[in-house]
């Protein structure tokens, strides 16, 4: 069983039989979600890993939530960034725009979220669809908190007696650098469940907006740029006459190895290709000389 049945079948196992039949496409939307993930996962550990250096060594953090302070860290050659994947320009909202305004410019753009920017562009916040929705809902409910109510409830129901951007917005605003990589913009969207991040200069200007699904097509490479990493890891892994009968076929993620190598050849280079961003399974059909 493939990673792809197995996938379907623990989720049918959990879930008893699927609502709707499996459509042609089902395959294939897993297969890049599974992708993304284990890029998103890689981006994590890299920030893992540079986060526990700069604590050994006294440094100060970046936290989630201040992306946009950090400077563009040194990225090899060829690396997709934030700025080849953005949207520009990006619409933005007043802060002094009023509440009905922020609605009928969410629903004109279709998007559910917007920058809030001051006088000079500056980001101070994003104002949502579930911004306005609460508002209303509060103002419907006729519900007040009281004198004892909890702090969070409290603080709802004054943001909910807001009117314009600056009243209902979120703040601070998660951004991000145009210099910042895909893959840690896309780890940073998911951890803070966001679908579209607005890009700022080192000043806090408004430059762009980045889009999850954006992030994710530049994430995952085309079987063919897949194959080239593989084939490279293969000649580092094997001498010239040992992986002259070696043959390396990828098709959706999934890397099909055939021929013969040595045992020890054989466990390392597979242990290689595994650990490839975008590599959903290994084939191991080699056999042993």
């Amino acid at each position: 069983m493939n990673a792809h049945e197995n996938f379907r079948a623990q989720a049918d196992a959990r879930q008893g039989a699927p609502a709707r039949p499996w459509s042609p496409g089902e395959t294939a939307r897993q297969d890049m979600l599974l992708r993304y993930l284990g890029a998103v996962a890689s981006a994590a550990a890299r920030h893992s890993g540079r986060t526990a250096e700069q604590s050994d060594t006294g440094e100060r953090a970046p936290s989630a939530a201040t992306p946009a302070r950090r400077p563009d860290l040194p990225q090899e050659p060829g690396t997709s960034l934030v700025r080849d994947v953005m949207d520009v320009p990006a619409t933005s909202v007043g802060e002094d725009l009023p509440y009905r305004d922020i609605a009928r410019l969410l629903a004109r753009e279709q998007v559910g979220a917007l920058p809030v920017v001051d006088a000079e562009d500056h980001v101070v916040g994003v104002v949502s669809e579930s911004d306005l929705l609460a508002k209303v809902a509060f103002e419907a409910s006729g519900h007040r908190p009281g004198h004892i109510g909890r702090l969070r409830e409290r603080r709802m129901h004054g943001k909910a007696r807001g009117e314009t951007a600056a009243d209902l917005m979120t703040s601070p605003a998660i951004t991000v650098l145009p210099g910042t990589t895909v893959a840690e913009s896309a780890w940073l969207a998911a951890l803070s469940r966001l679908k579209r991040m607005p890009v700022t200069d080192r000043d806090g200007r408004l430059v762009g907006v980045v889009r999850r699904d954006a992030l994710l097509e530049a994430l995952i490479r085309d079987d063919a740029g897949i194959r080239a990493e593989v084939q490279a890891t293969l000649e580092a892994c094997c001498p010239p006459a040992d992986r002259e009968g070696v043959a390396v076929t990828v098709h959706d993620g999934i890397v099909e190895l055939t021929g013969r190598l040595t045992p020890a050849t054989m466990a390392r280079l597979v242990a290689e290709v595994e650990g490839i961003a975008d590599v959903v399974e290994v084939k191991n059909l080699l056999t042993a000389d």
